[in-house]
């Protein structure tokens, strides 16, 4: 089963991806872990991400990306992608890369926070987990980026017919059952 696992900054998307790749034992793919350690030896990669805020060209990005994922893939037990893909053009790539490896996504869930629950939640980092993108100038651009770039894909799930709304604004584990109650039910 391969699944997307989306949300704004904060959602939770981490914490529930983890989790269910754990109880279905499949690779898990943080996006944001990966650009992280991409940005590590990557100064241009580093000021797109890290000090400015912003998406990393799609293609940039994927190519990376599909490096690592391949790999990964291959095994066909499935996976789950968290964070990824952020735009329309990023699931059209990943769209025509699994169709090359007739491999297909099975879902998309969307884990629901409001702006205010985000903002709350990213304030409330403890010091050692805050990020340089975790200031407040940098989360609004975050925010906005979300919404510009990734919302939009919430129409295009919709259209498919795999896009499951998850409420994110609860304890963690009534989240859990309700991802874990939509991939047992596909």
């Amino acid at each position: 089963m391969n699944i997307i696992l989306l949300g704004a900054p904060a959602s939770g998307k981490g914490t529930q991806a983890r989790l269910l790749a754990e109880k279905l034992g499949i690779y898990y793919f943080e996006m944001g872990y990966f650009l992280r350690k991409l940005a590590e030896n990557n100064p241009p990669v580093d000021e797109i991400i890290n000090k400015k805020g912003e998406l990393l060209p799609d293609k940039m990005f994927f190519l990376a990306m599909k490096e690592l994922l391949g790999e990964k893939i291959s095994d066909g037990k499935g996976v789950i992608l968290d964070g990824f893909p952020r735009t329309i053009s990023q699931y059209g790539l990943l769209k025509n890369w699994f169709s090359e490896k007739n491999i297909k996504v099975d879902m998309a869930i969307f884990l629901d926070v409001g702006e205010k629950e985000t903002i709350k939640r990213l304030s409330a980092r403890r010091v050692y987990e805050r990020r340089d993108d975790d200031k407040p100038p940098q989360i609004k651009k975050r925010l906005q980026i979300f919404n510009q770039n990734t919302k939009p894909l919430l129409d295009v799930f919709q259209r498919e017919g795999i896009l499951f709304r998850v409420n994110g604004e609860r304890p963690i584990n009534e989240i859990h059952e309700d991802v874990v109650r939509i991939v047992e039910g596909k």
